[in-house]
Parts: C-alpha cells; sequence; structure tokens
C-alpha cells in the first residue's frame, strides 16, 4: 500500500488517498486516539471514486467524528481512473438497452454485467483488507456496506474477518449469488428502496430471505433508487456500532 496524499477533513477525520496493486483508494482514520479503530469498508457503486467522493467521504466522516470507525474504499475494475473492461462496458450496454425497450431483462445479461465484477472485485478488497489491517490505528473488528450488493454477498460469505455487513439492495443480483447468500450468517442489515426503479422488488425480497444470518433486518423506504432516507446514515452507523465495538 502506497499513500499518495493526505490531508485534515477537520479535527476529527484524517484522510489518505492511496494505490494498492494499481488500484486507487482513499482511507479515512479517526486522529488517533488510545484504541485501534474498527474499520467498515465502503464499497462504491461503478461510477468512480471521483465522482462519488462527497457521498463517501460524507460517510466516512460521520463514522469517524460519532464512532470512531476508520472507513476505506477502493475503485471497482473498469471503473473511474481504471483501465477500461469492454466486456463489462457491454453489459452495461445490454441491460440499459433492455430497460429502456421495455423488455424483461434475462438472466444472461444479469450474470454477463455482475459475476465477472464479483470474480474480480472480492479477491481486490481482501487484499485490501490484508494491508488495511497491517496499518497503525486500525484492528478491526471489520465490517462492509454499500455498492453493489453482490460483491456484498461474496465478501460476507468468504471472509471471516468480517463481523457484520450493511447492504443496499439496488442491484440485479444473479442466481448463483442469491444460493450463496444460504451460507452468510452474519449480522445484517439490508436496505431496500421500495420503488427503486432498476431492481425488482420481488428479487430484492427474495435475496433478504435466502440470507442464512439469524440477525437480519430489513429497512424499506418509499421511494426510487436514489431517495434513500438521510436517517438511514445514522440507522446504518448504530447497526455497526453494536457489532463492531
Amino acid at each position: 500500500m502506497h499513500f499518495t496524499a493526505e490531508r485534515r477533513l477537520d479535527d476529527a477525520v484524517l484522510e489518505r488517498e492511496f494505490t494498492l496493486g494499481g488500484i486507487p483508494g482513499i482511507l479515512w482514520t479517526p486522529v488517533p486516539g488510545s484504541a485501534p479503530a474498527p474499520l467498515i469498508l465502503i464499497s462504491p457503486p461503478p461510477l468512480g471514486l471521483r465522482k462519488m467522493y462527497p457521498r463517501l467521504a460524507g460517510r466516512a466522516r460521520y463514522y469517524a467524528a460519532e464512532y470512531g470507525f476508520a472507513s476505506a474504499t477502493i475503485e471497482l475494475p473498469g471503473s473511474g481512473e481504471r483501465p477500461g473492461w469492454p466486456a463489462a462496458e457491454q453489459a452495461r450496454a445490454d441491460l440499459r438497452r433492455a430497460m429502456e425497450a421495455g423488455e424483461p431483462v434475462g438472466e444472461e445479461i444479469v450474470n454477463a454485467l455482475i459475476l465477472p465484477l464479483v470474480e474480480r472485485a472480492v479477491p481486490e478488497w481482501r487484499a485490501a483488507l490484508d494491508a488495511l489491517l497491517e496499518l497503525p490505528g486500525i484492528g478491526g473488528p471489520v465490517g462492509c456496506e454499500g455498492g453493489i450488493i453482490s460483491i456484498g454477498v461474496r465478501l460476507a460469505a468468504v471472509e471471516p474477518r468480517i463481523a457484520a455487513a450493511g447492504l443496499f439492495a439496488g442491484s440485479r443480483v444473479p442466481a448463483a449469488i442469491v444460493e450463496e447468500a444460504r451460507q452468510v450468517t452474519i449480522p445484517l442489515q439490508v436496505l431496500l428502496q421500495w420503488d427503486d426503479e432498476g431492481n425488482p422488488r420481488q428479487a430484492a425480497l427474495d435475496l433478504f430471505d435466502a440470507f442464512g444470518s439469524k440477525e437480519k433486518t430489513l429497512h424499506a423506504n418509499m421511494g426510487g433508487h436514489t431517495g434513500v432516507p438521510q436517517f438511514e446514515l445514522d440507522a446504518g452507523a448504530r447497526f455497526f456500532a453494536r457489532h463492531l465495538r
């Protein structure tokens, strides 16, 4: 891990940009205290870290200032400043075409869009976790949240260092990932926008039902994909506080 920039956002939060094997990322930590901070992995949507920075930094600053958590994010494959990924771009184009035409989005399109991304992204997140937990001031336990829910499902299923996950049911999910969800047993909080125009509600409910966790909570709010209420930020932070402290 190579740090490339550093700045204080306020008296309570230090922001450091880094690269890890050519992958850009950002780490936010509370001003050093007496104990190592728990860590939250914030997985971004595939829009690029620069575009999503205000939302990501806002969450991280809140977690650090109010709860003493460290947070980190890395750029997804094919997004932002990373090299283009023609197969992923084609899959996104096929999805847009089907939705604009009012046609059903078939399993073939969903698989092509999501499964290769999960296969690439999850090992990168695990490598980032290896490096982050070696840093002074970060000691775990670890939570993960946000982004493409299929990445969160796979990460929660295979990574034993993750103690809790807050997931956003805002993207299509392949049938194979629904099956993997049965292996997830950590505490979960799942956020669902009831009228999400790009995510079939029943598919999200089926995924929630498939999770094997004994403790799982569904937060469903009215509105479209981008209409998540502001109070869900605090709800997510309190969820992590229960399980990472």
